[in-house]
């Protein structure tokens, strides 16, 4: 990759907080990043010294010596911050770095109408199983990207999870989708336990067995390659108990809530 050579750093975070922290933790796990190839810059002191403590890497309260040393620079505060960050930096910003960000709702028009026309920009919308190493992130583009610098890049966001490049015109629908599905997951795994709870498991247990449950069928879509209803009609059994189960989520509206719920988020992060 083609890239100015007098940059301290491989990688840069602004804003290291859980998700900068999870994706961090991916590169140098599985992306064969040395740590001392990443820096990190957070206006709480906590974070950053919990980052030096747990990660090893460098990392600063300075914002603007960090976009001036990296060649790909994470913007990973939230969005509400980005403004203030982006006049803050813009200045820095050379049209040889990648600027990669997580904010759901900023559009490359957007990002590109205050960084600067001349300035590559990737798009990317991570989810919280990144923190296991187990997330999914959409990536889009600039035009400005060249094939080499997006593949390279991929191969970053690959290293805690899945990463699919996606038109932008997709990325409120993976918002909802995988970015905020995980709170949807945990609300059905809760759900389930308190039954169990309620038929008498230990709640711990309960948790457990909910979770697994979620985590090998979501395996199994993933593995076998067979469409979910399929894979649904595989456990319910004529006159058996799961098709019972089945048939009271159908008349209580499960999938219509869940749709009409990924609906509505959809439907927020086009206004944010």
């Amino acid at each position: 990759m083609h890239m100015v050579k007098n940059m301290k750093y491989k990688v840069g975070f602004i804003g290291c907080g859980n998700m900068a922290s999870a994706i961090i933790g991916g590169l140098i796990k599985n992306a064969n990043l040395n740590p001392k190839d990443i820096i990190a810059a957070d206006a709480s002191v906590v974070a950053t010294q919990a980052a030096q403590s747990n990660l090893g890497i460098d990392v600063t309260t300075d914002n603007i010596s960090v976009a001036a040393d990296s060649k790909v620079l994470f913007l990973s505060v939230k969005p509400q911050y980005y403004e203030s960050v982006i006049s803050q930096i813009k200045e820095t910003l050379t049209p040889e770095q990648i600027i990669v960000t997580i904010a759901p709702g900023k559009t490359l028009n957007w990002l590109s109408d205050r960084l600067g026309s001349n300035i590559k920009i990737i798009r990317t919308m991570p989810n919280t199983p990144a923190l296991v190493g187990e997330g999914i992130t959409g990536v889009c583009k600039n035009e400005l990207v060249t094939d080499e610098e997006f593949t390279y890049v991929m191969s970053l966001l690959g290293s805690f999870g899945l990463a699919e490049a996606i038109p932008e015109t997709l990325m409120d629908a993976v918002v909802s989708v995988s970015g905020s599905s995980p709170a949807y997951v945990f609300m059905f795994i809760e759900a389930m336990a308190d039954a169990a709870v309620a038929d008498g498991m230990p709640r711990n247990q309960a948790y457990k067995f909910a979770a697994q449950a979620v985590l090998g069928s979501a395996k199994m879509v993933l593995e076998t390659g067979k469409h979910p209803g399929e894979l649904k009609d595989m456990v319910c059994s004529p006159g058996g108990t799961t098709i019972e189960a089945v048939r009271v989520l159908e008349e209580k509206g499960f999938r219509s809530a869940v749709m009409d719920a990924m609906k509505a988020c959809t439907a927020k992060a086009k206004g944010i």
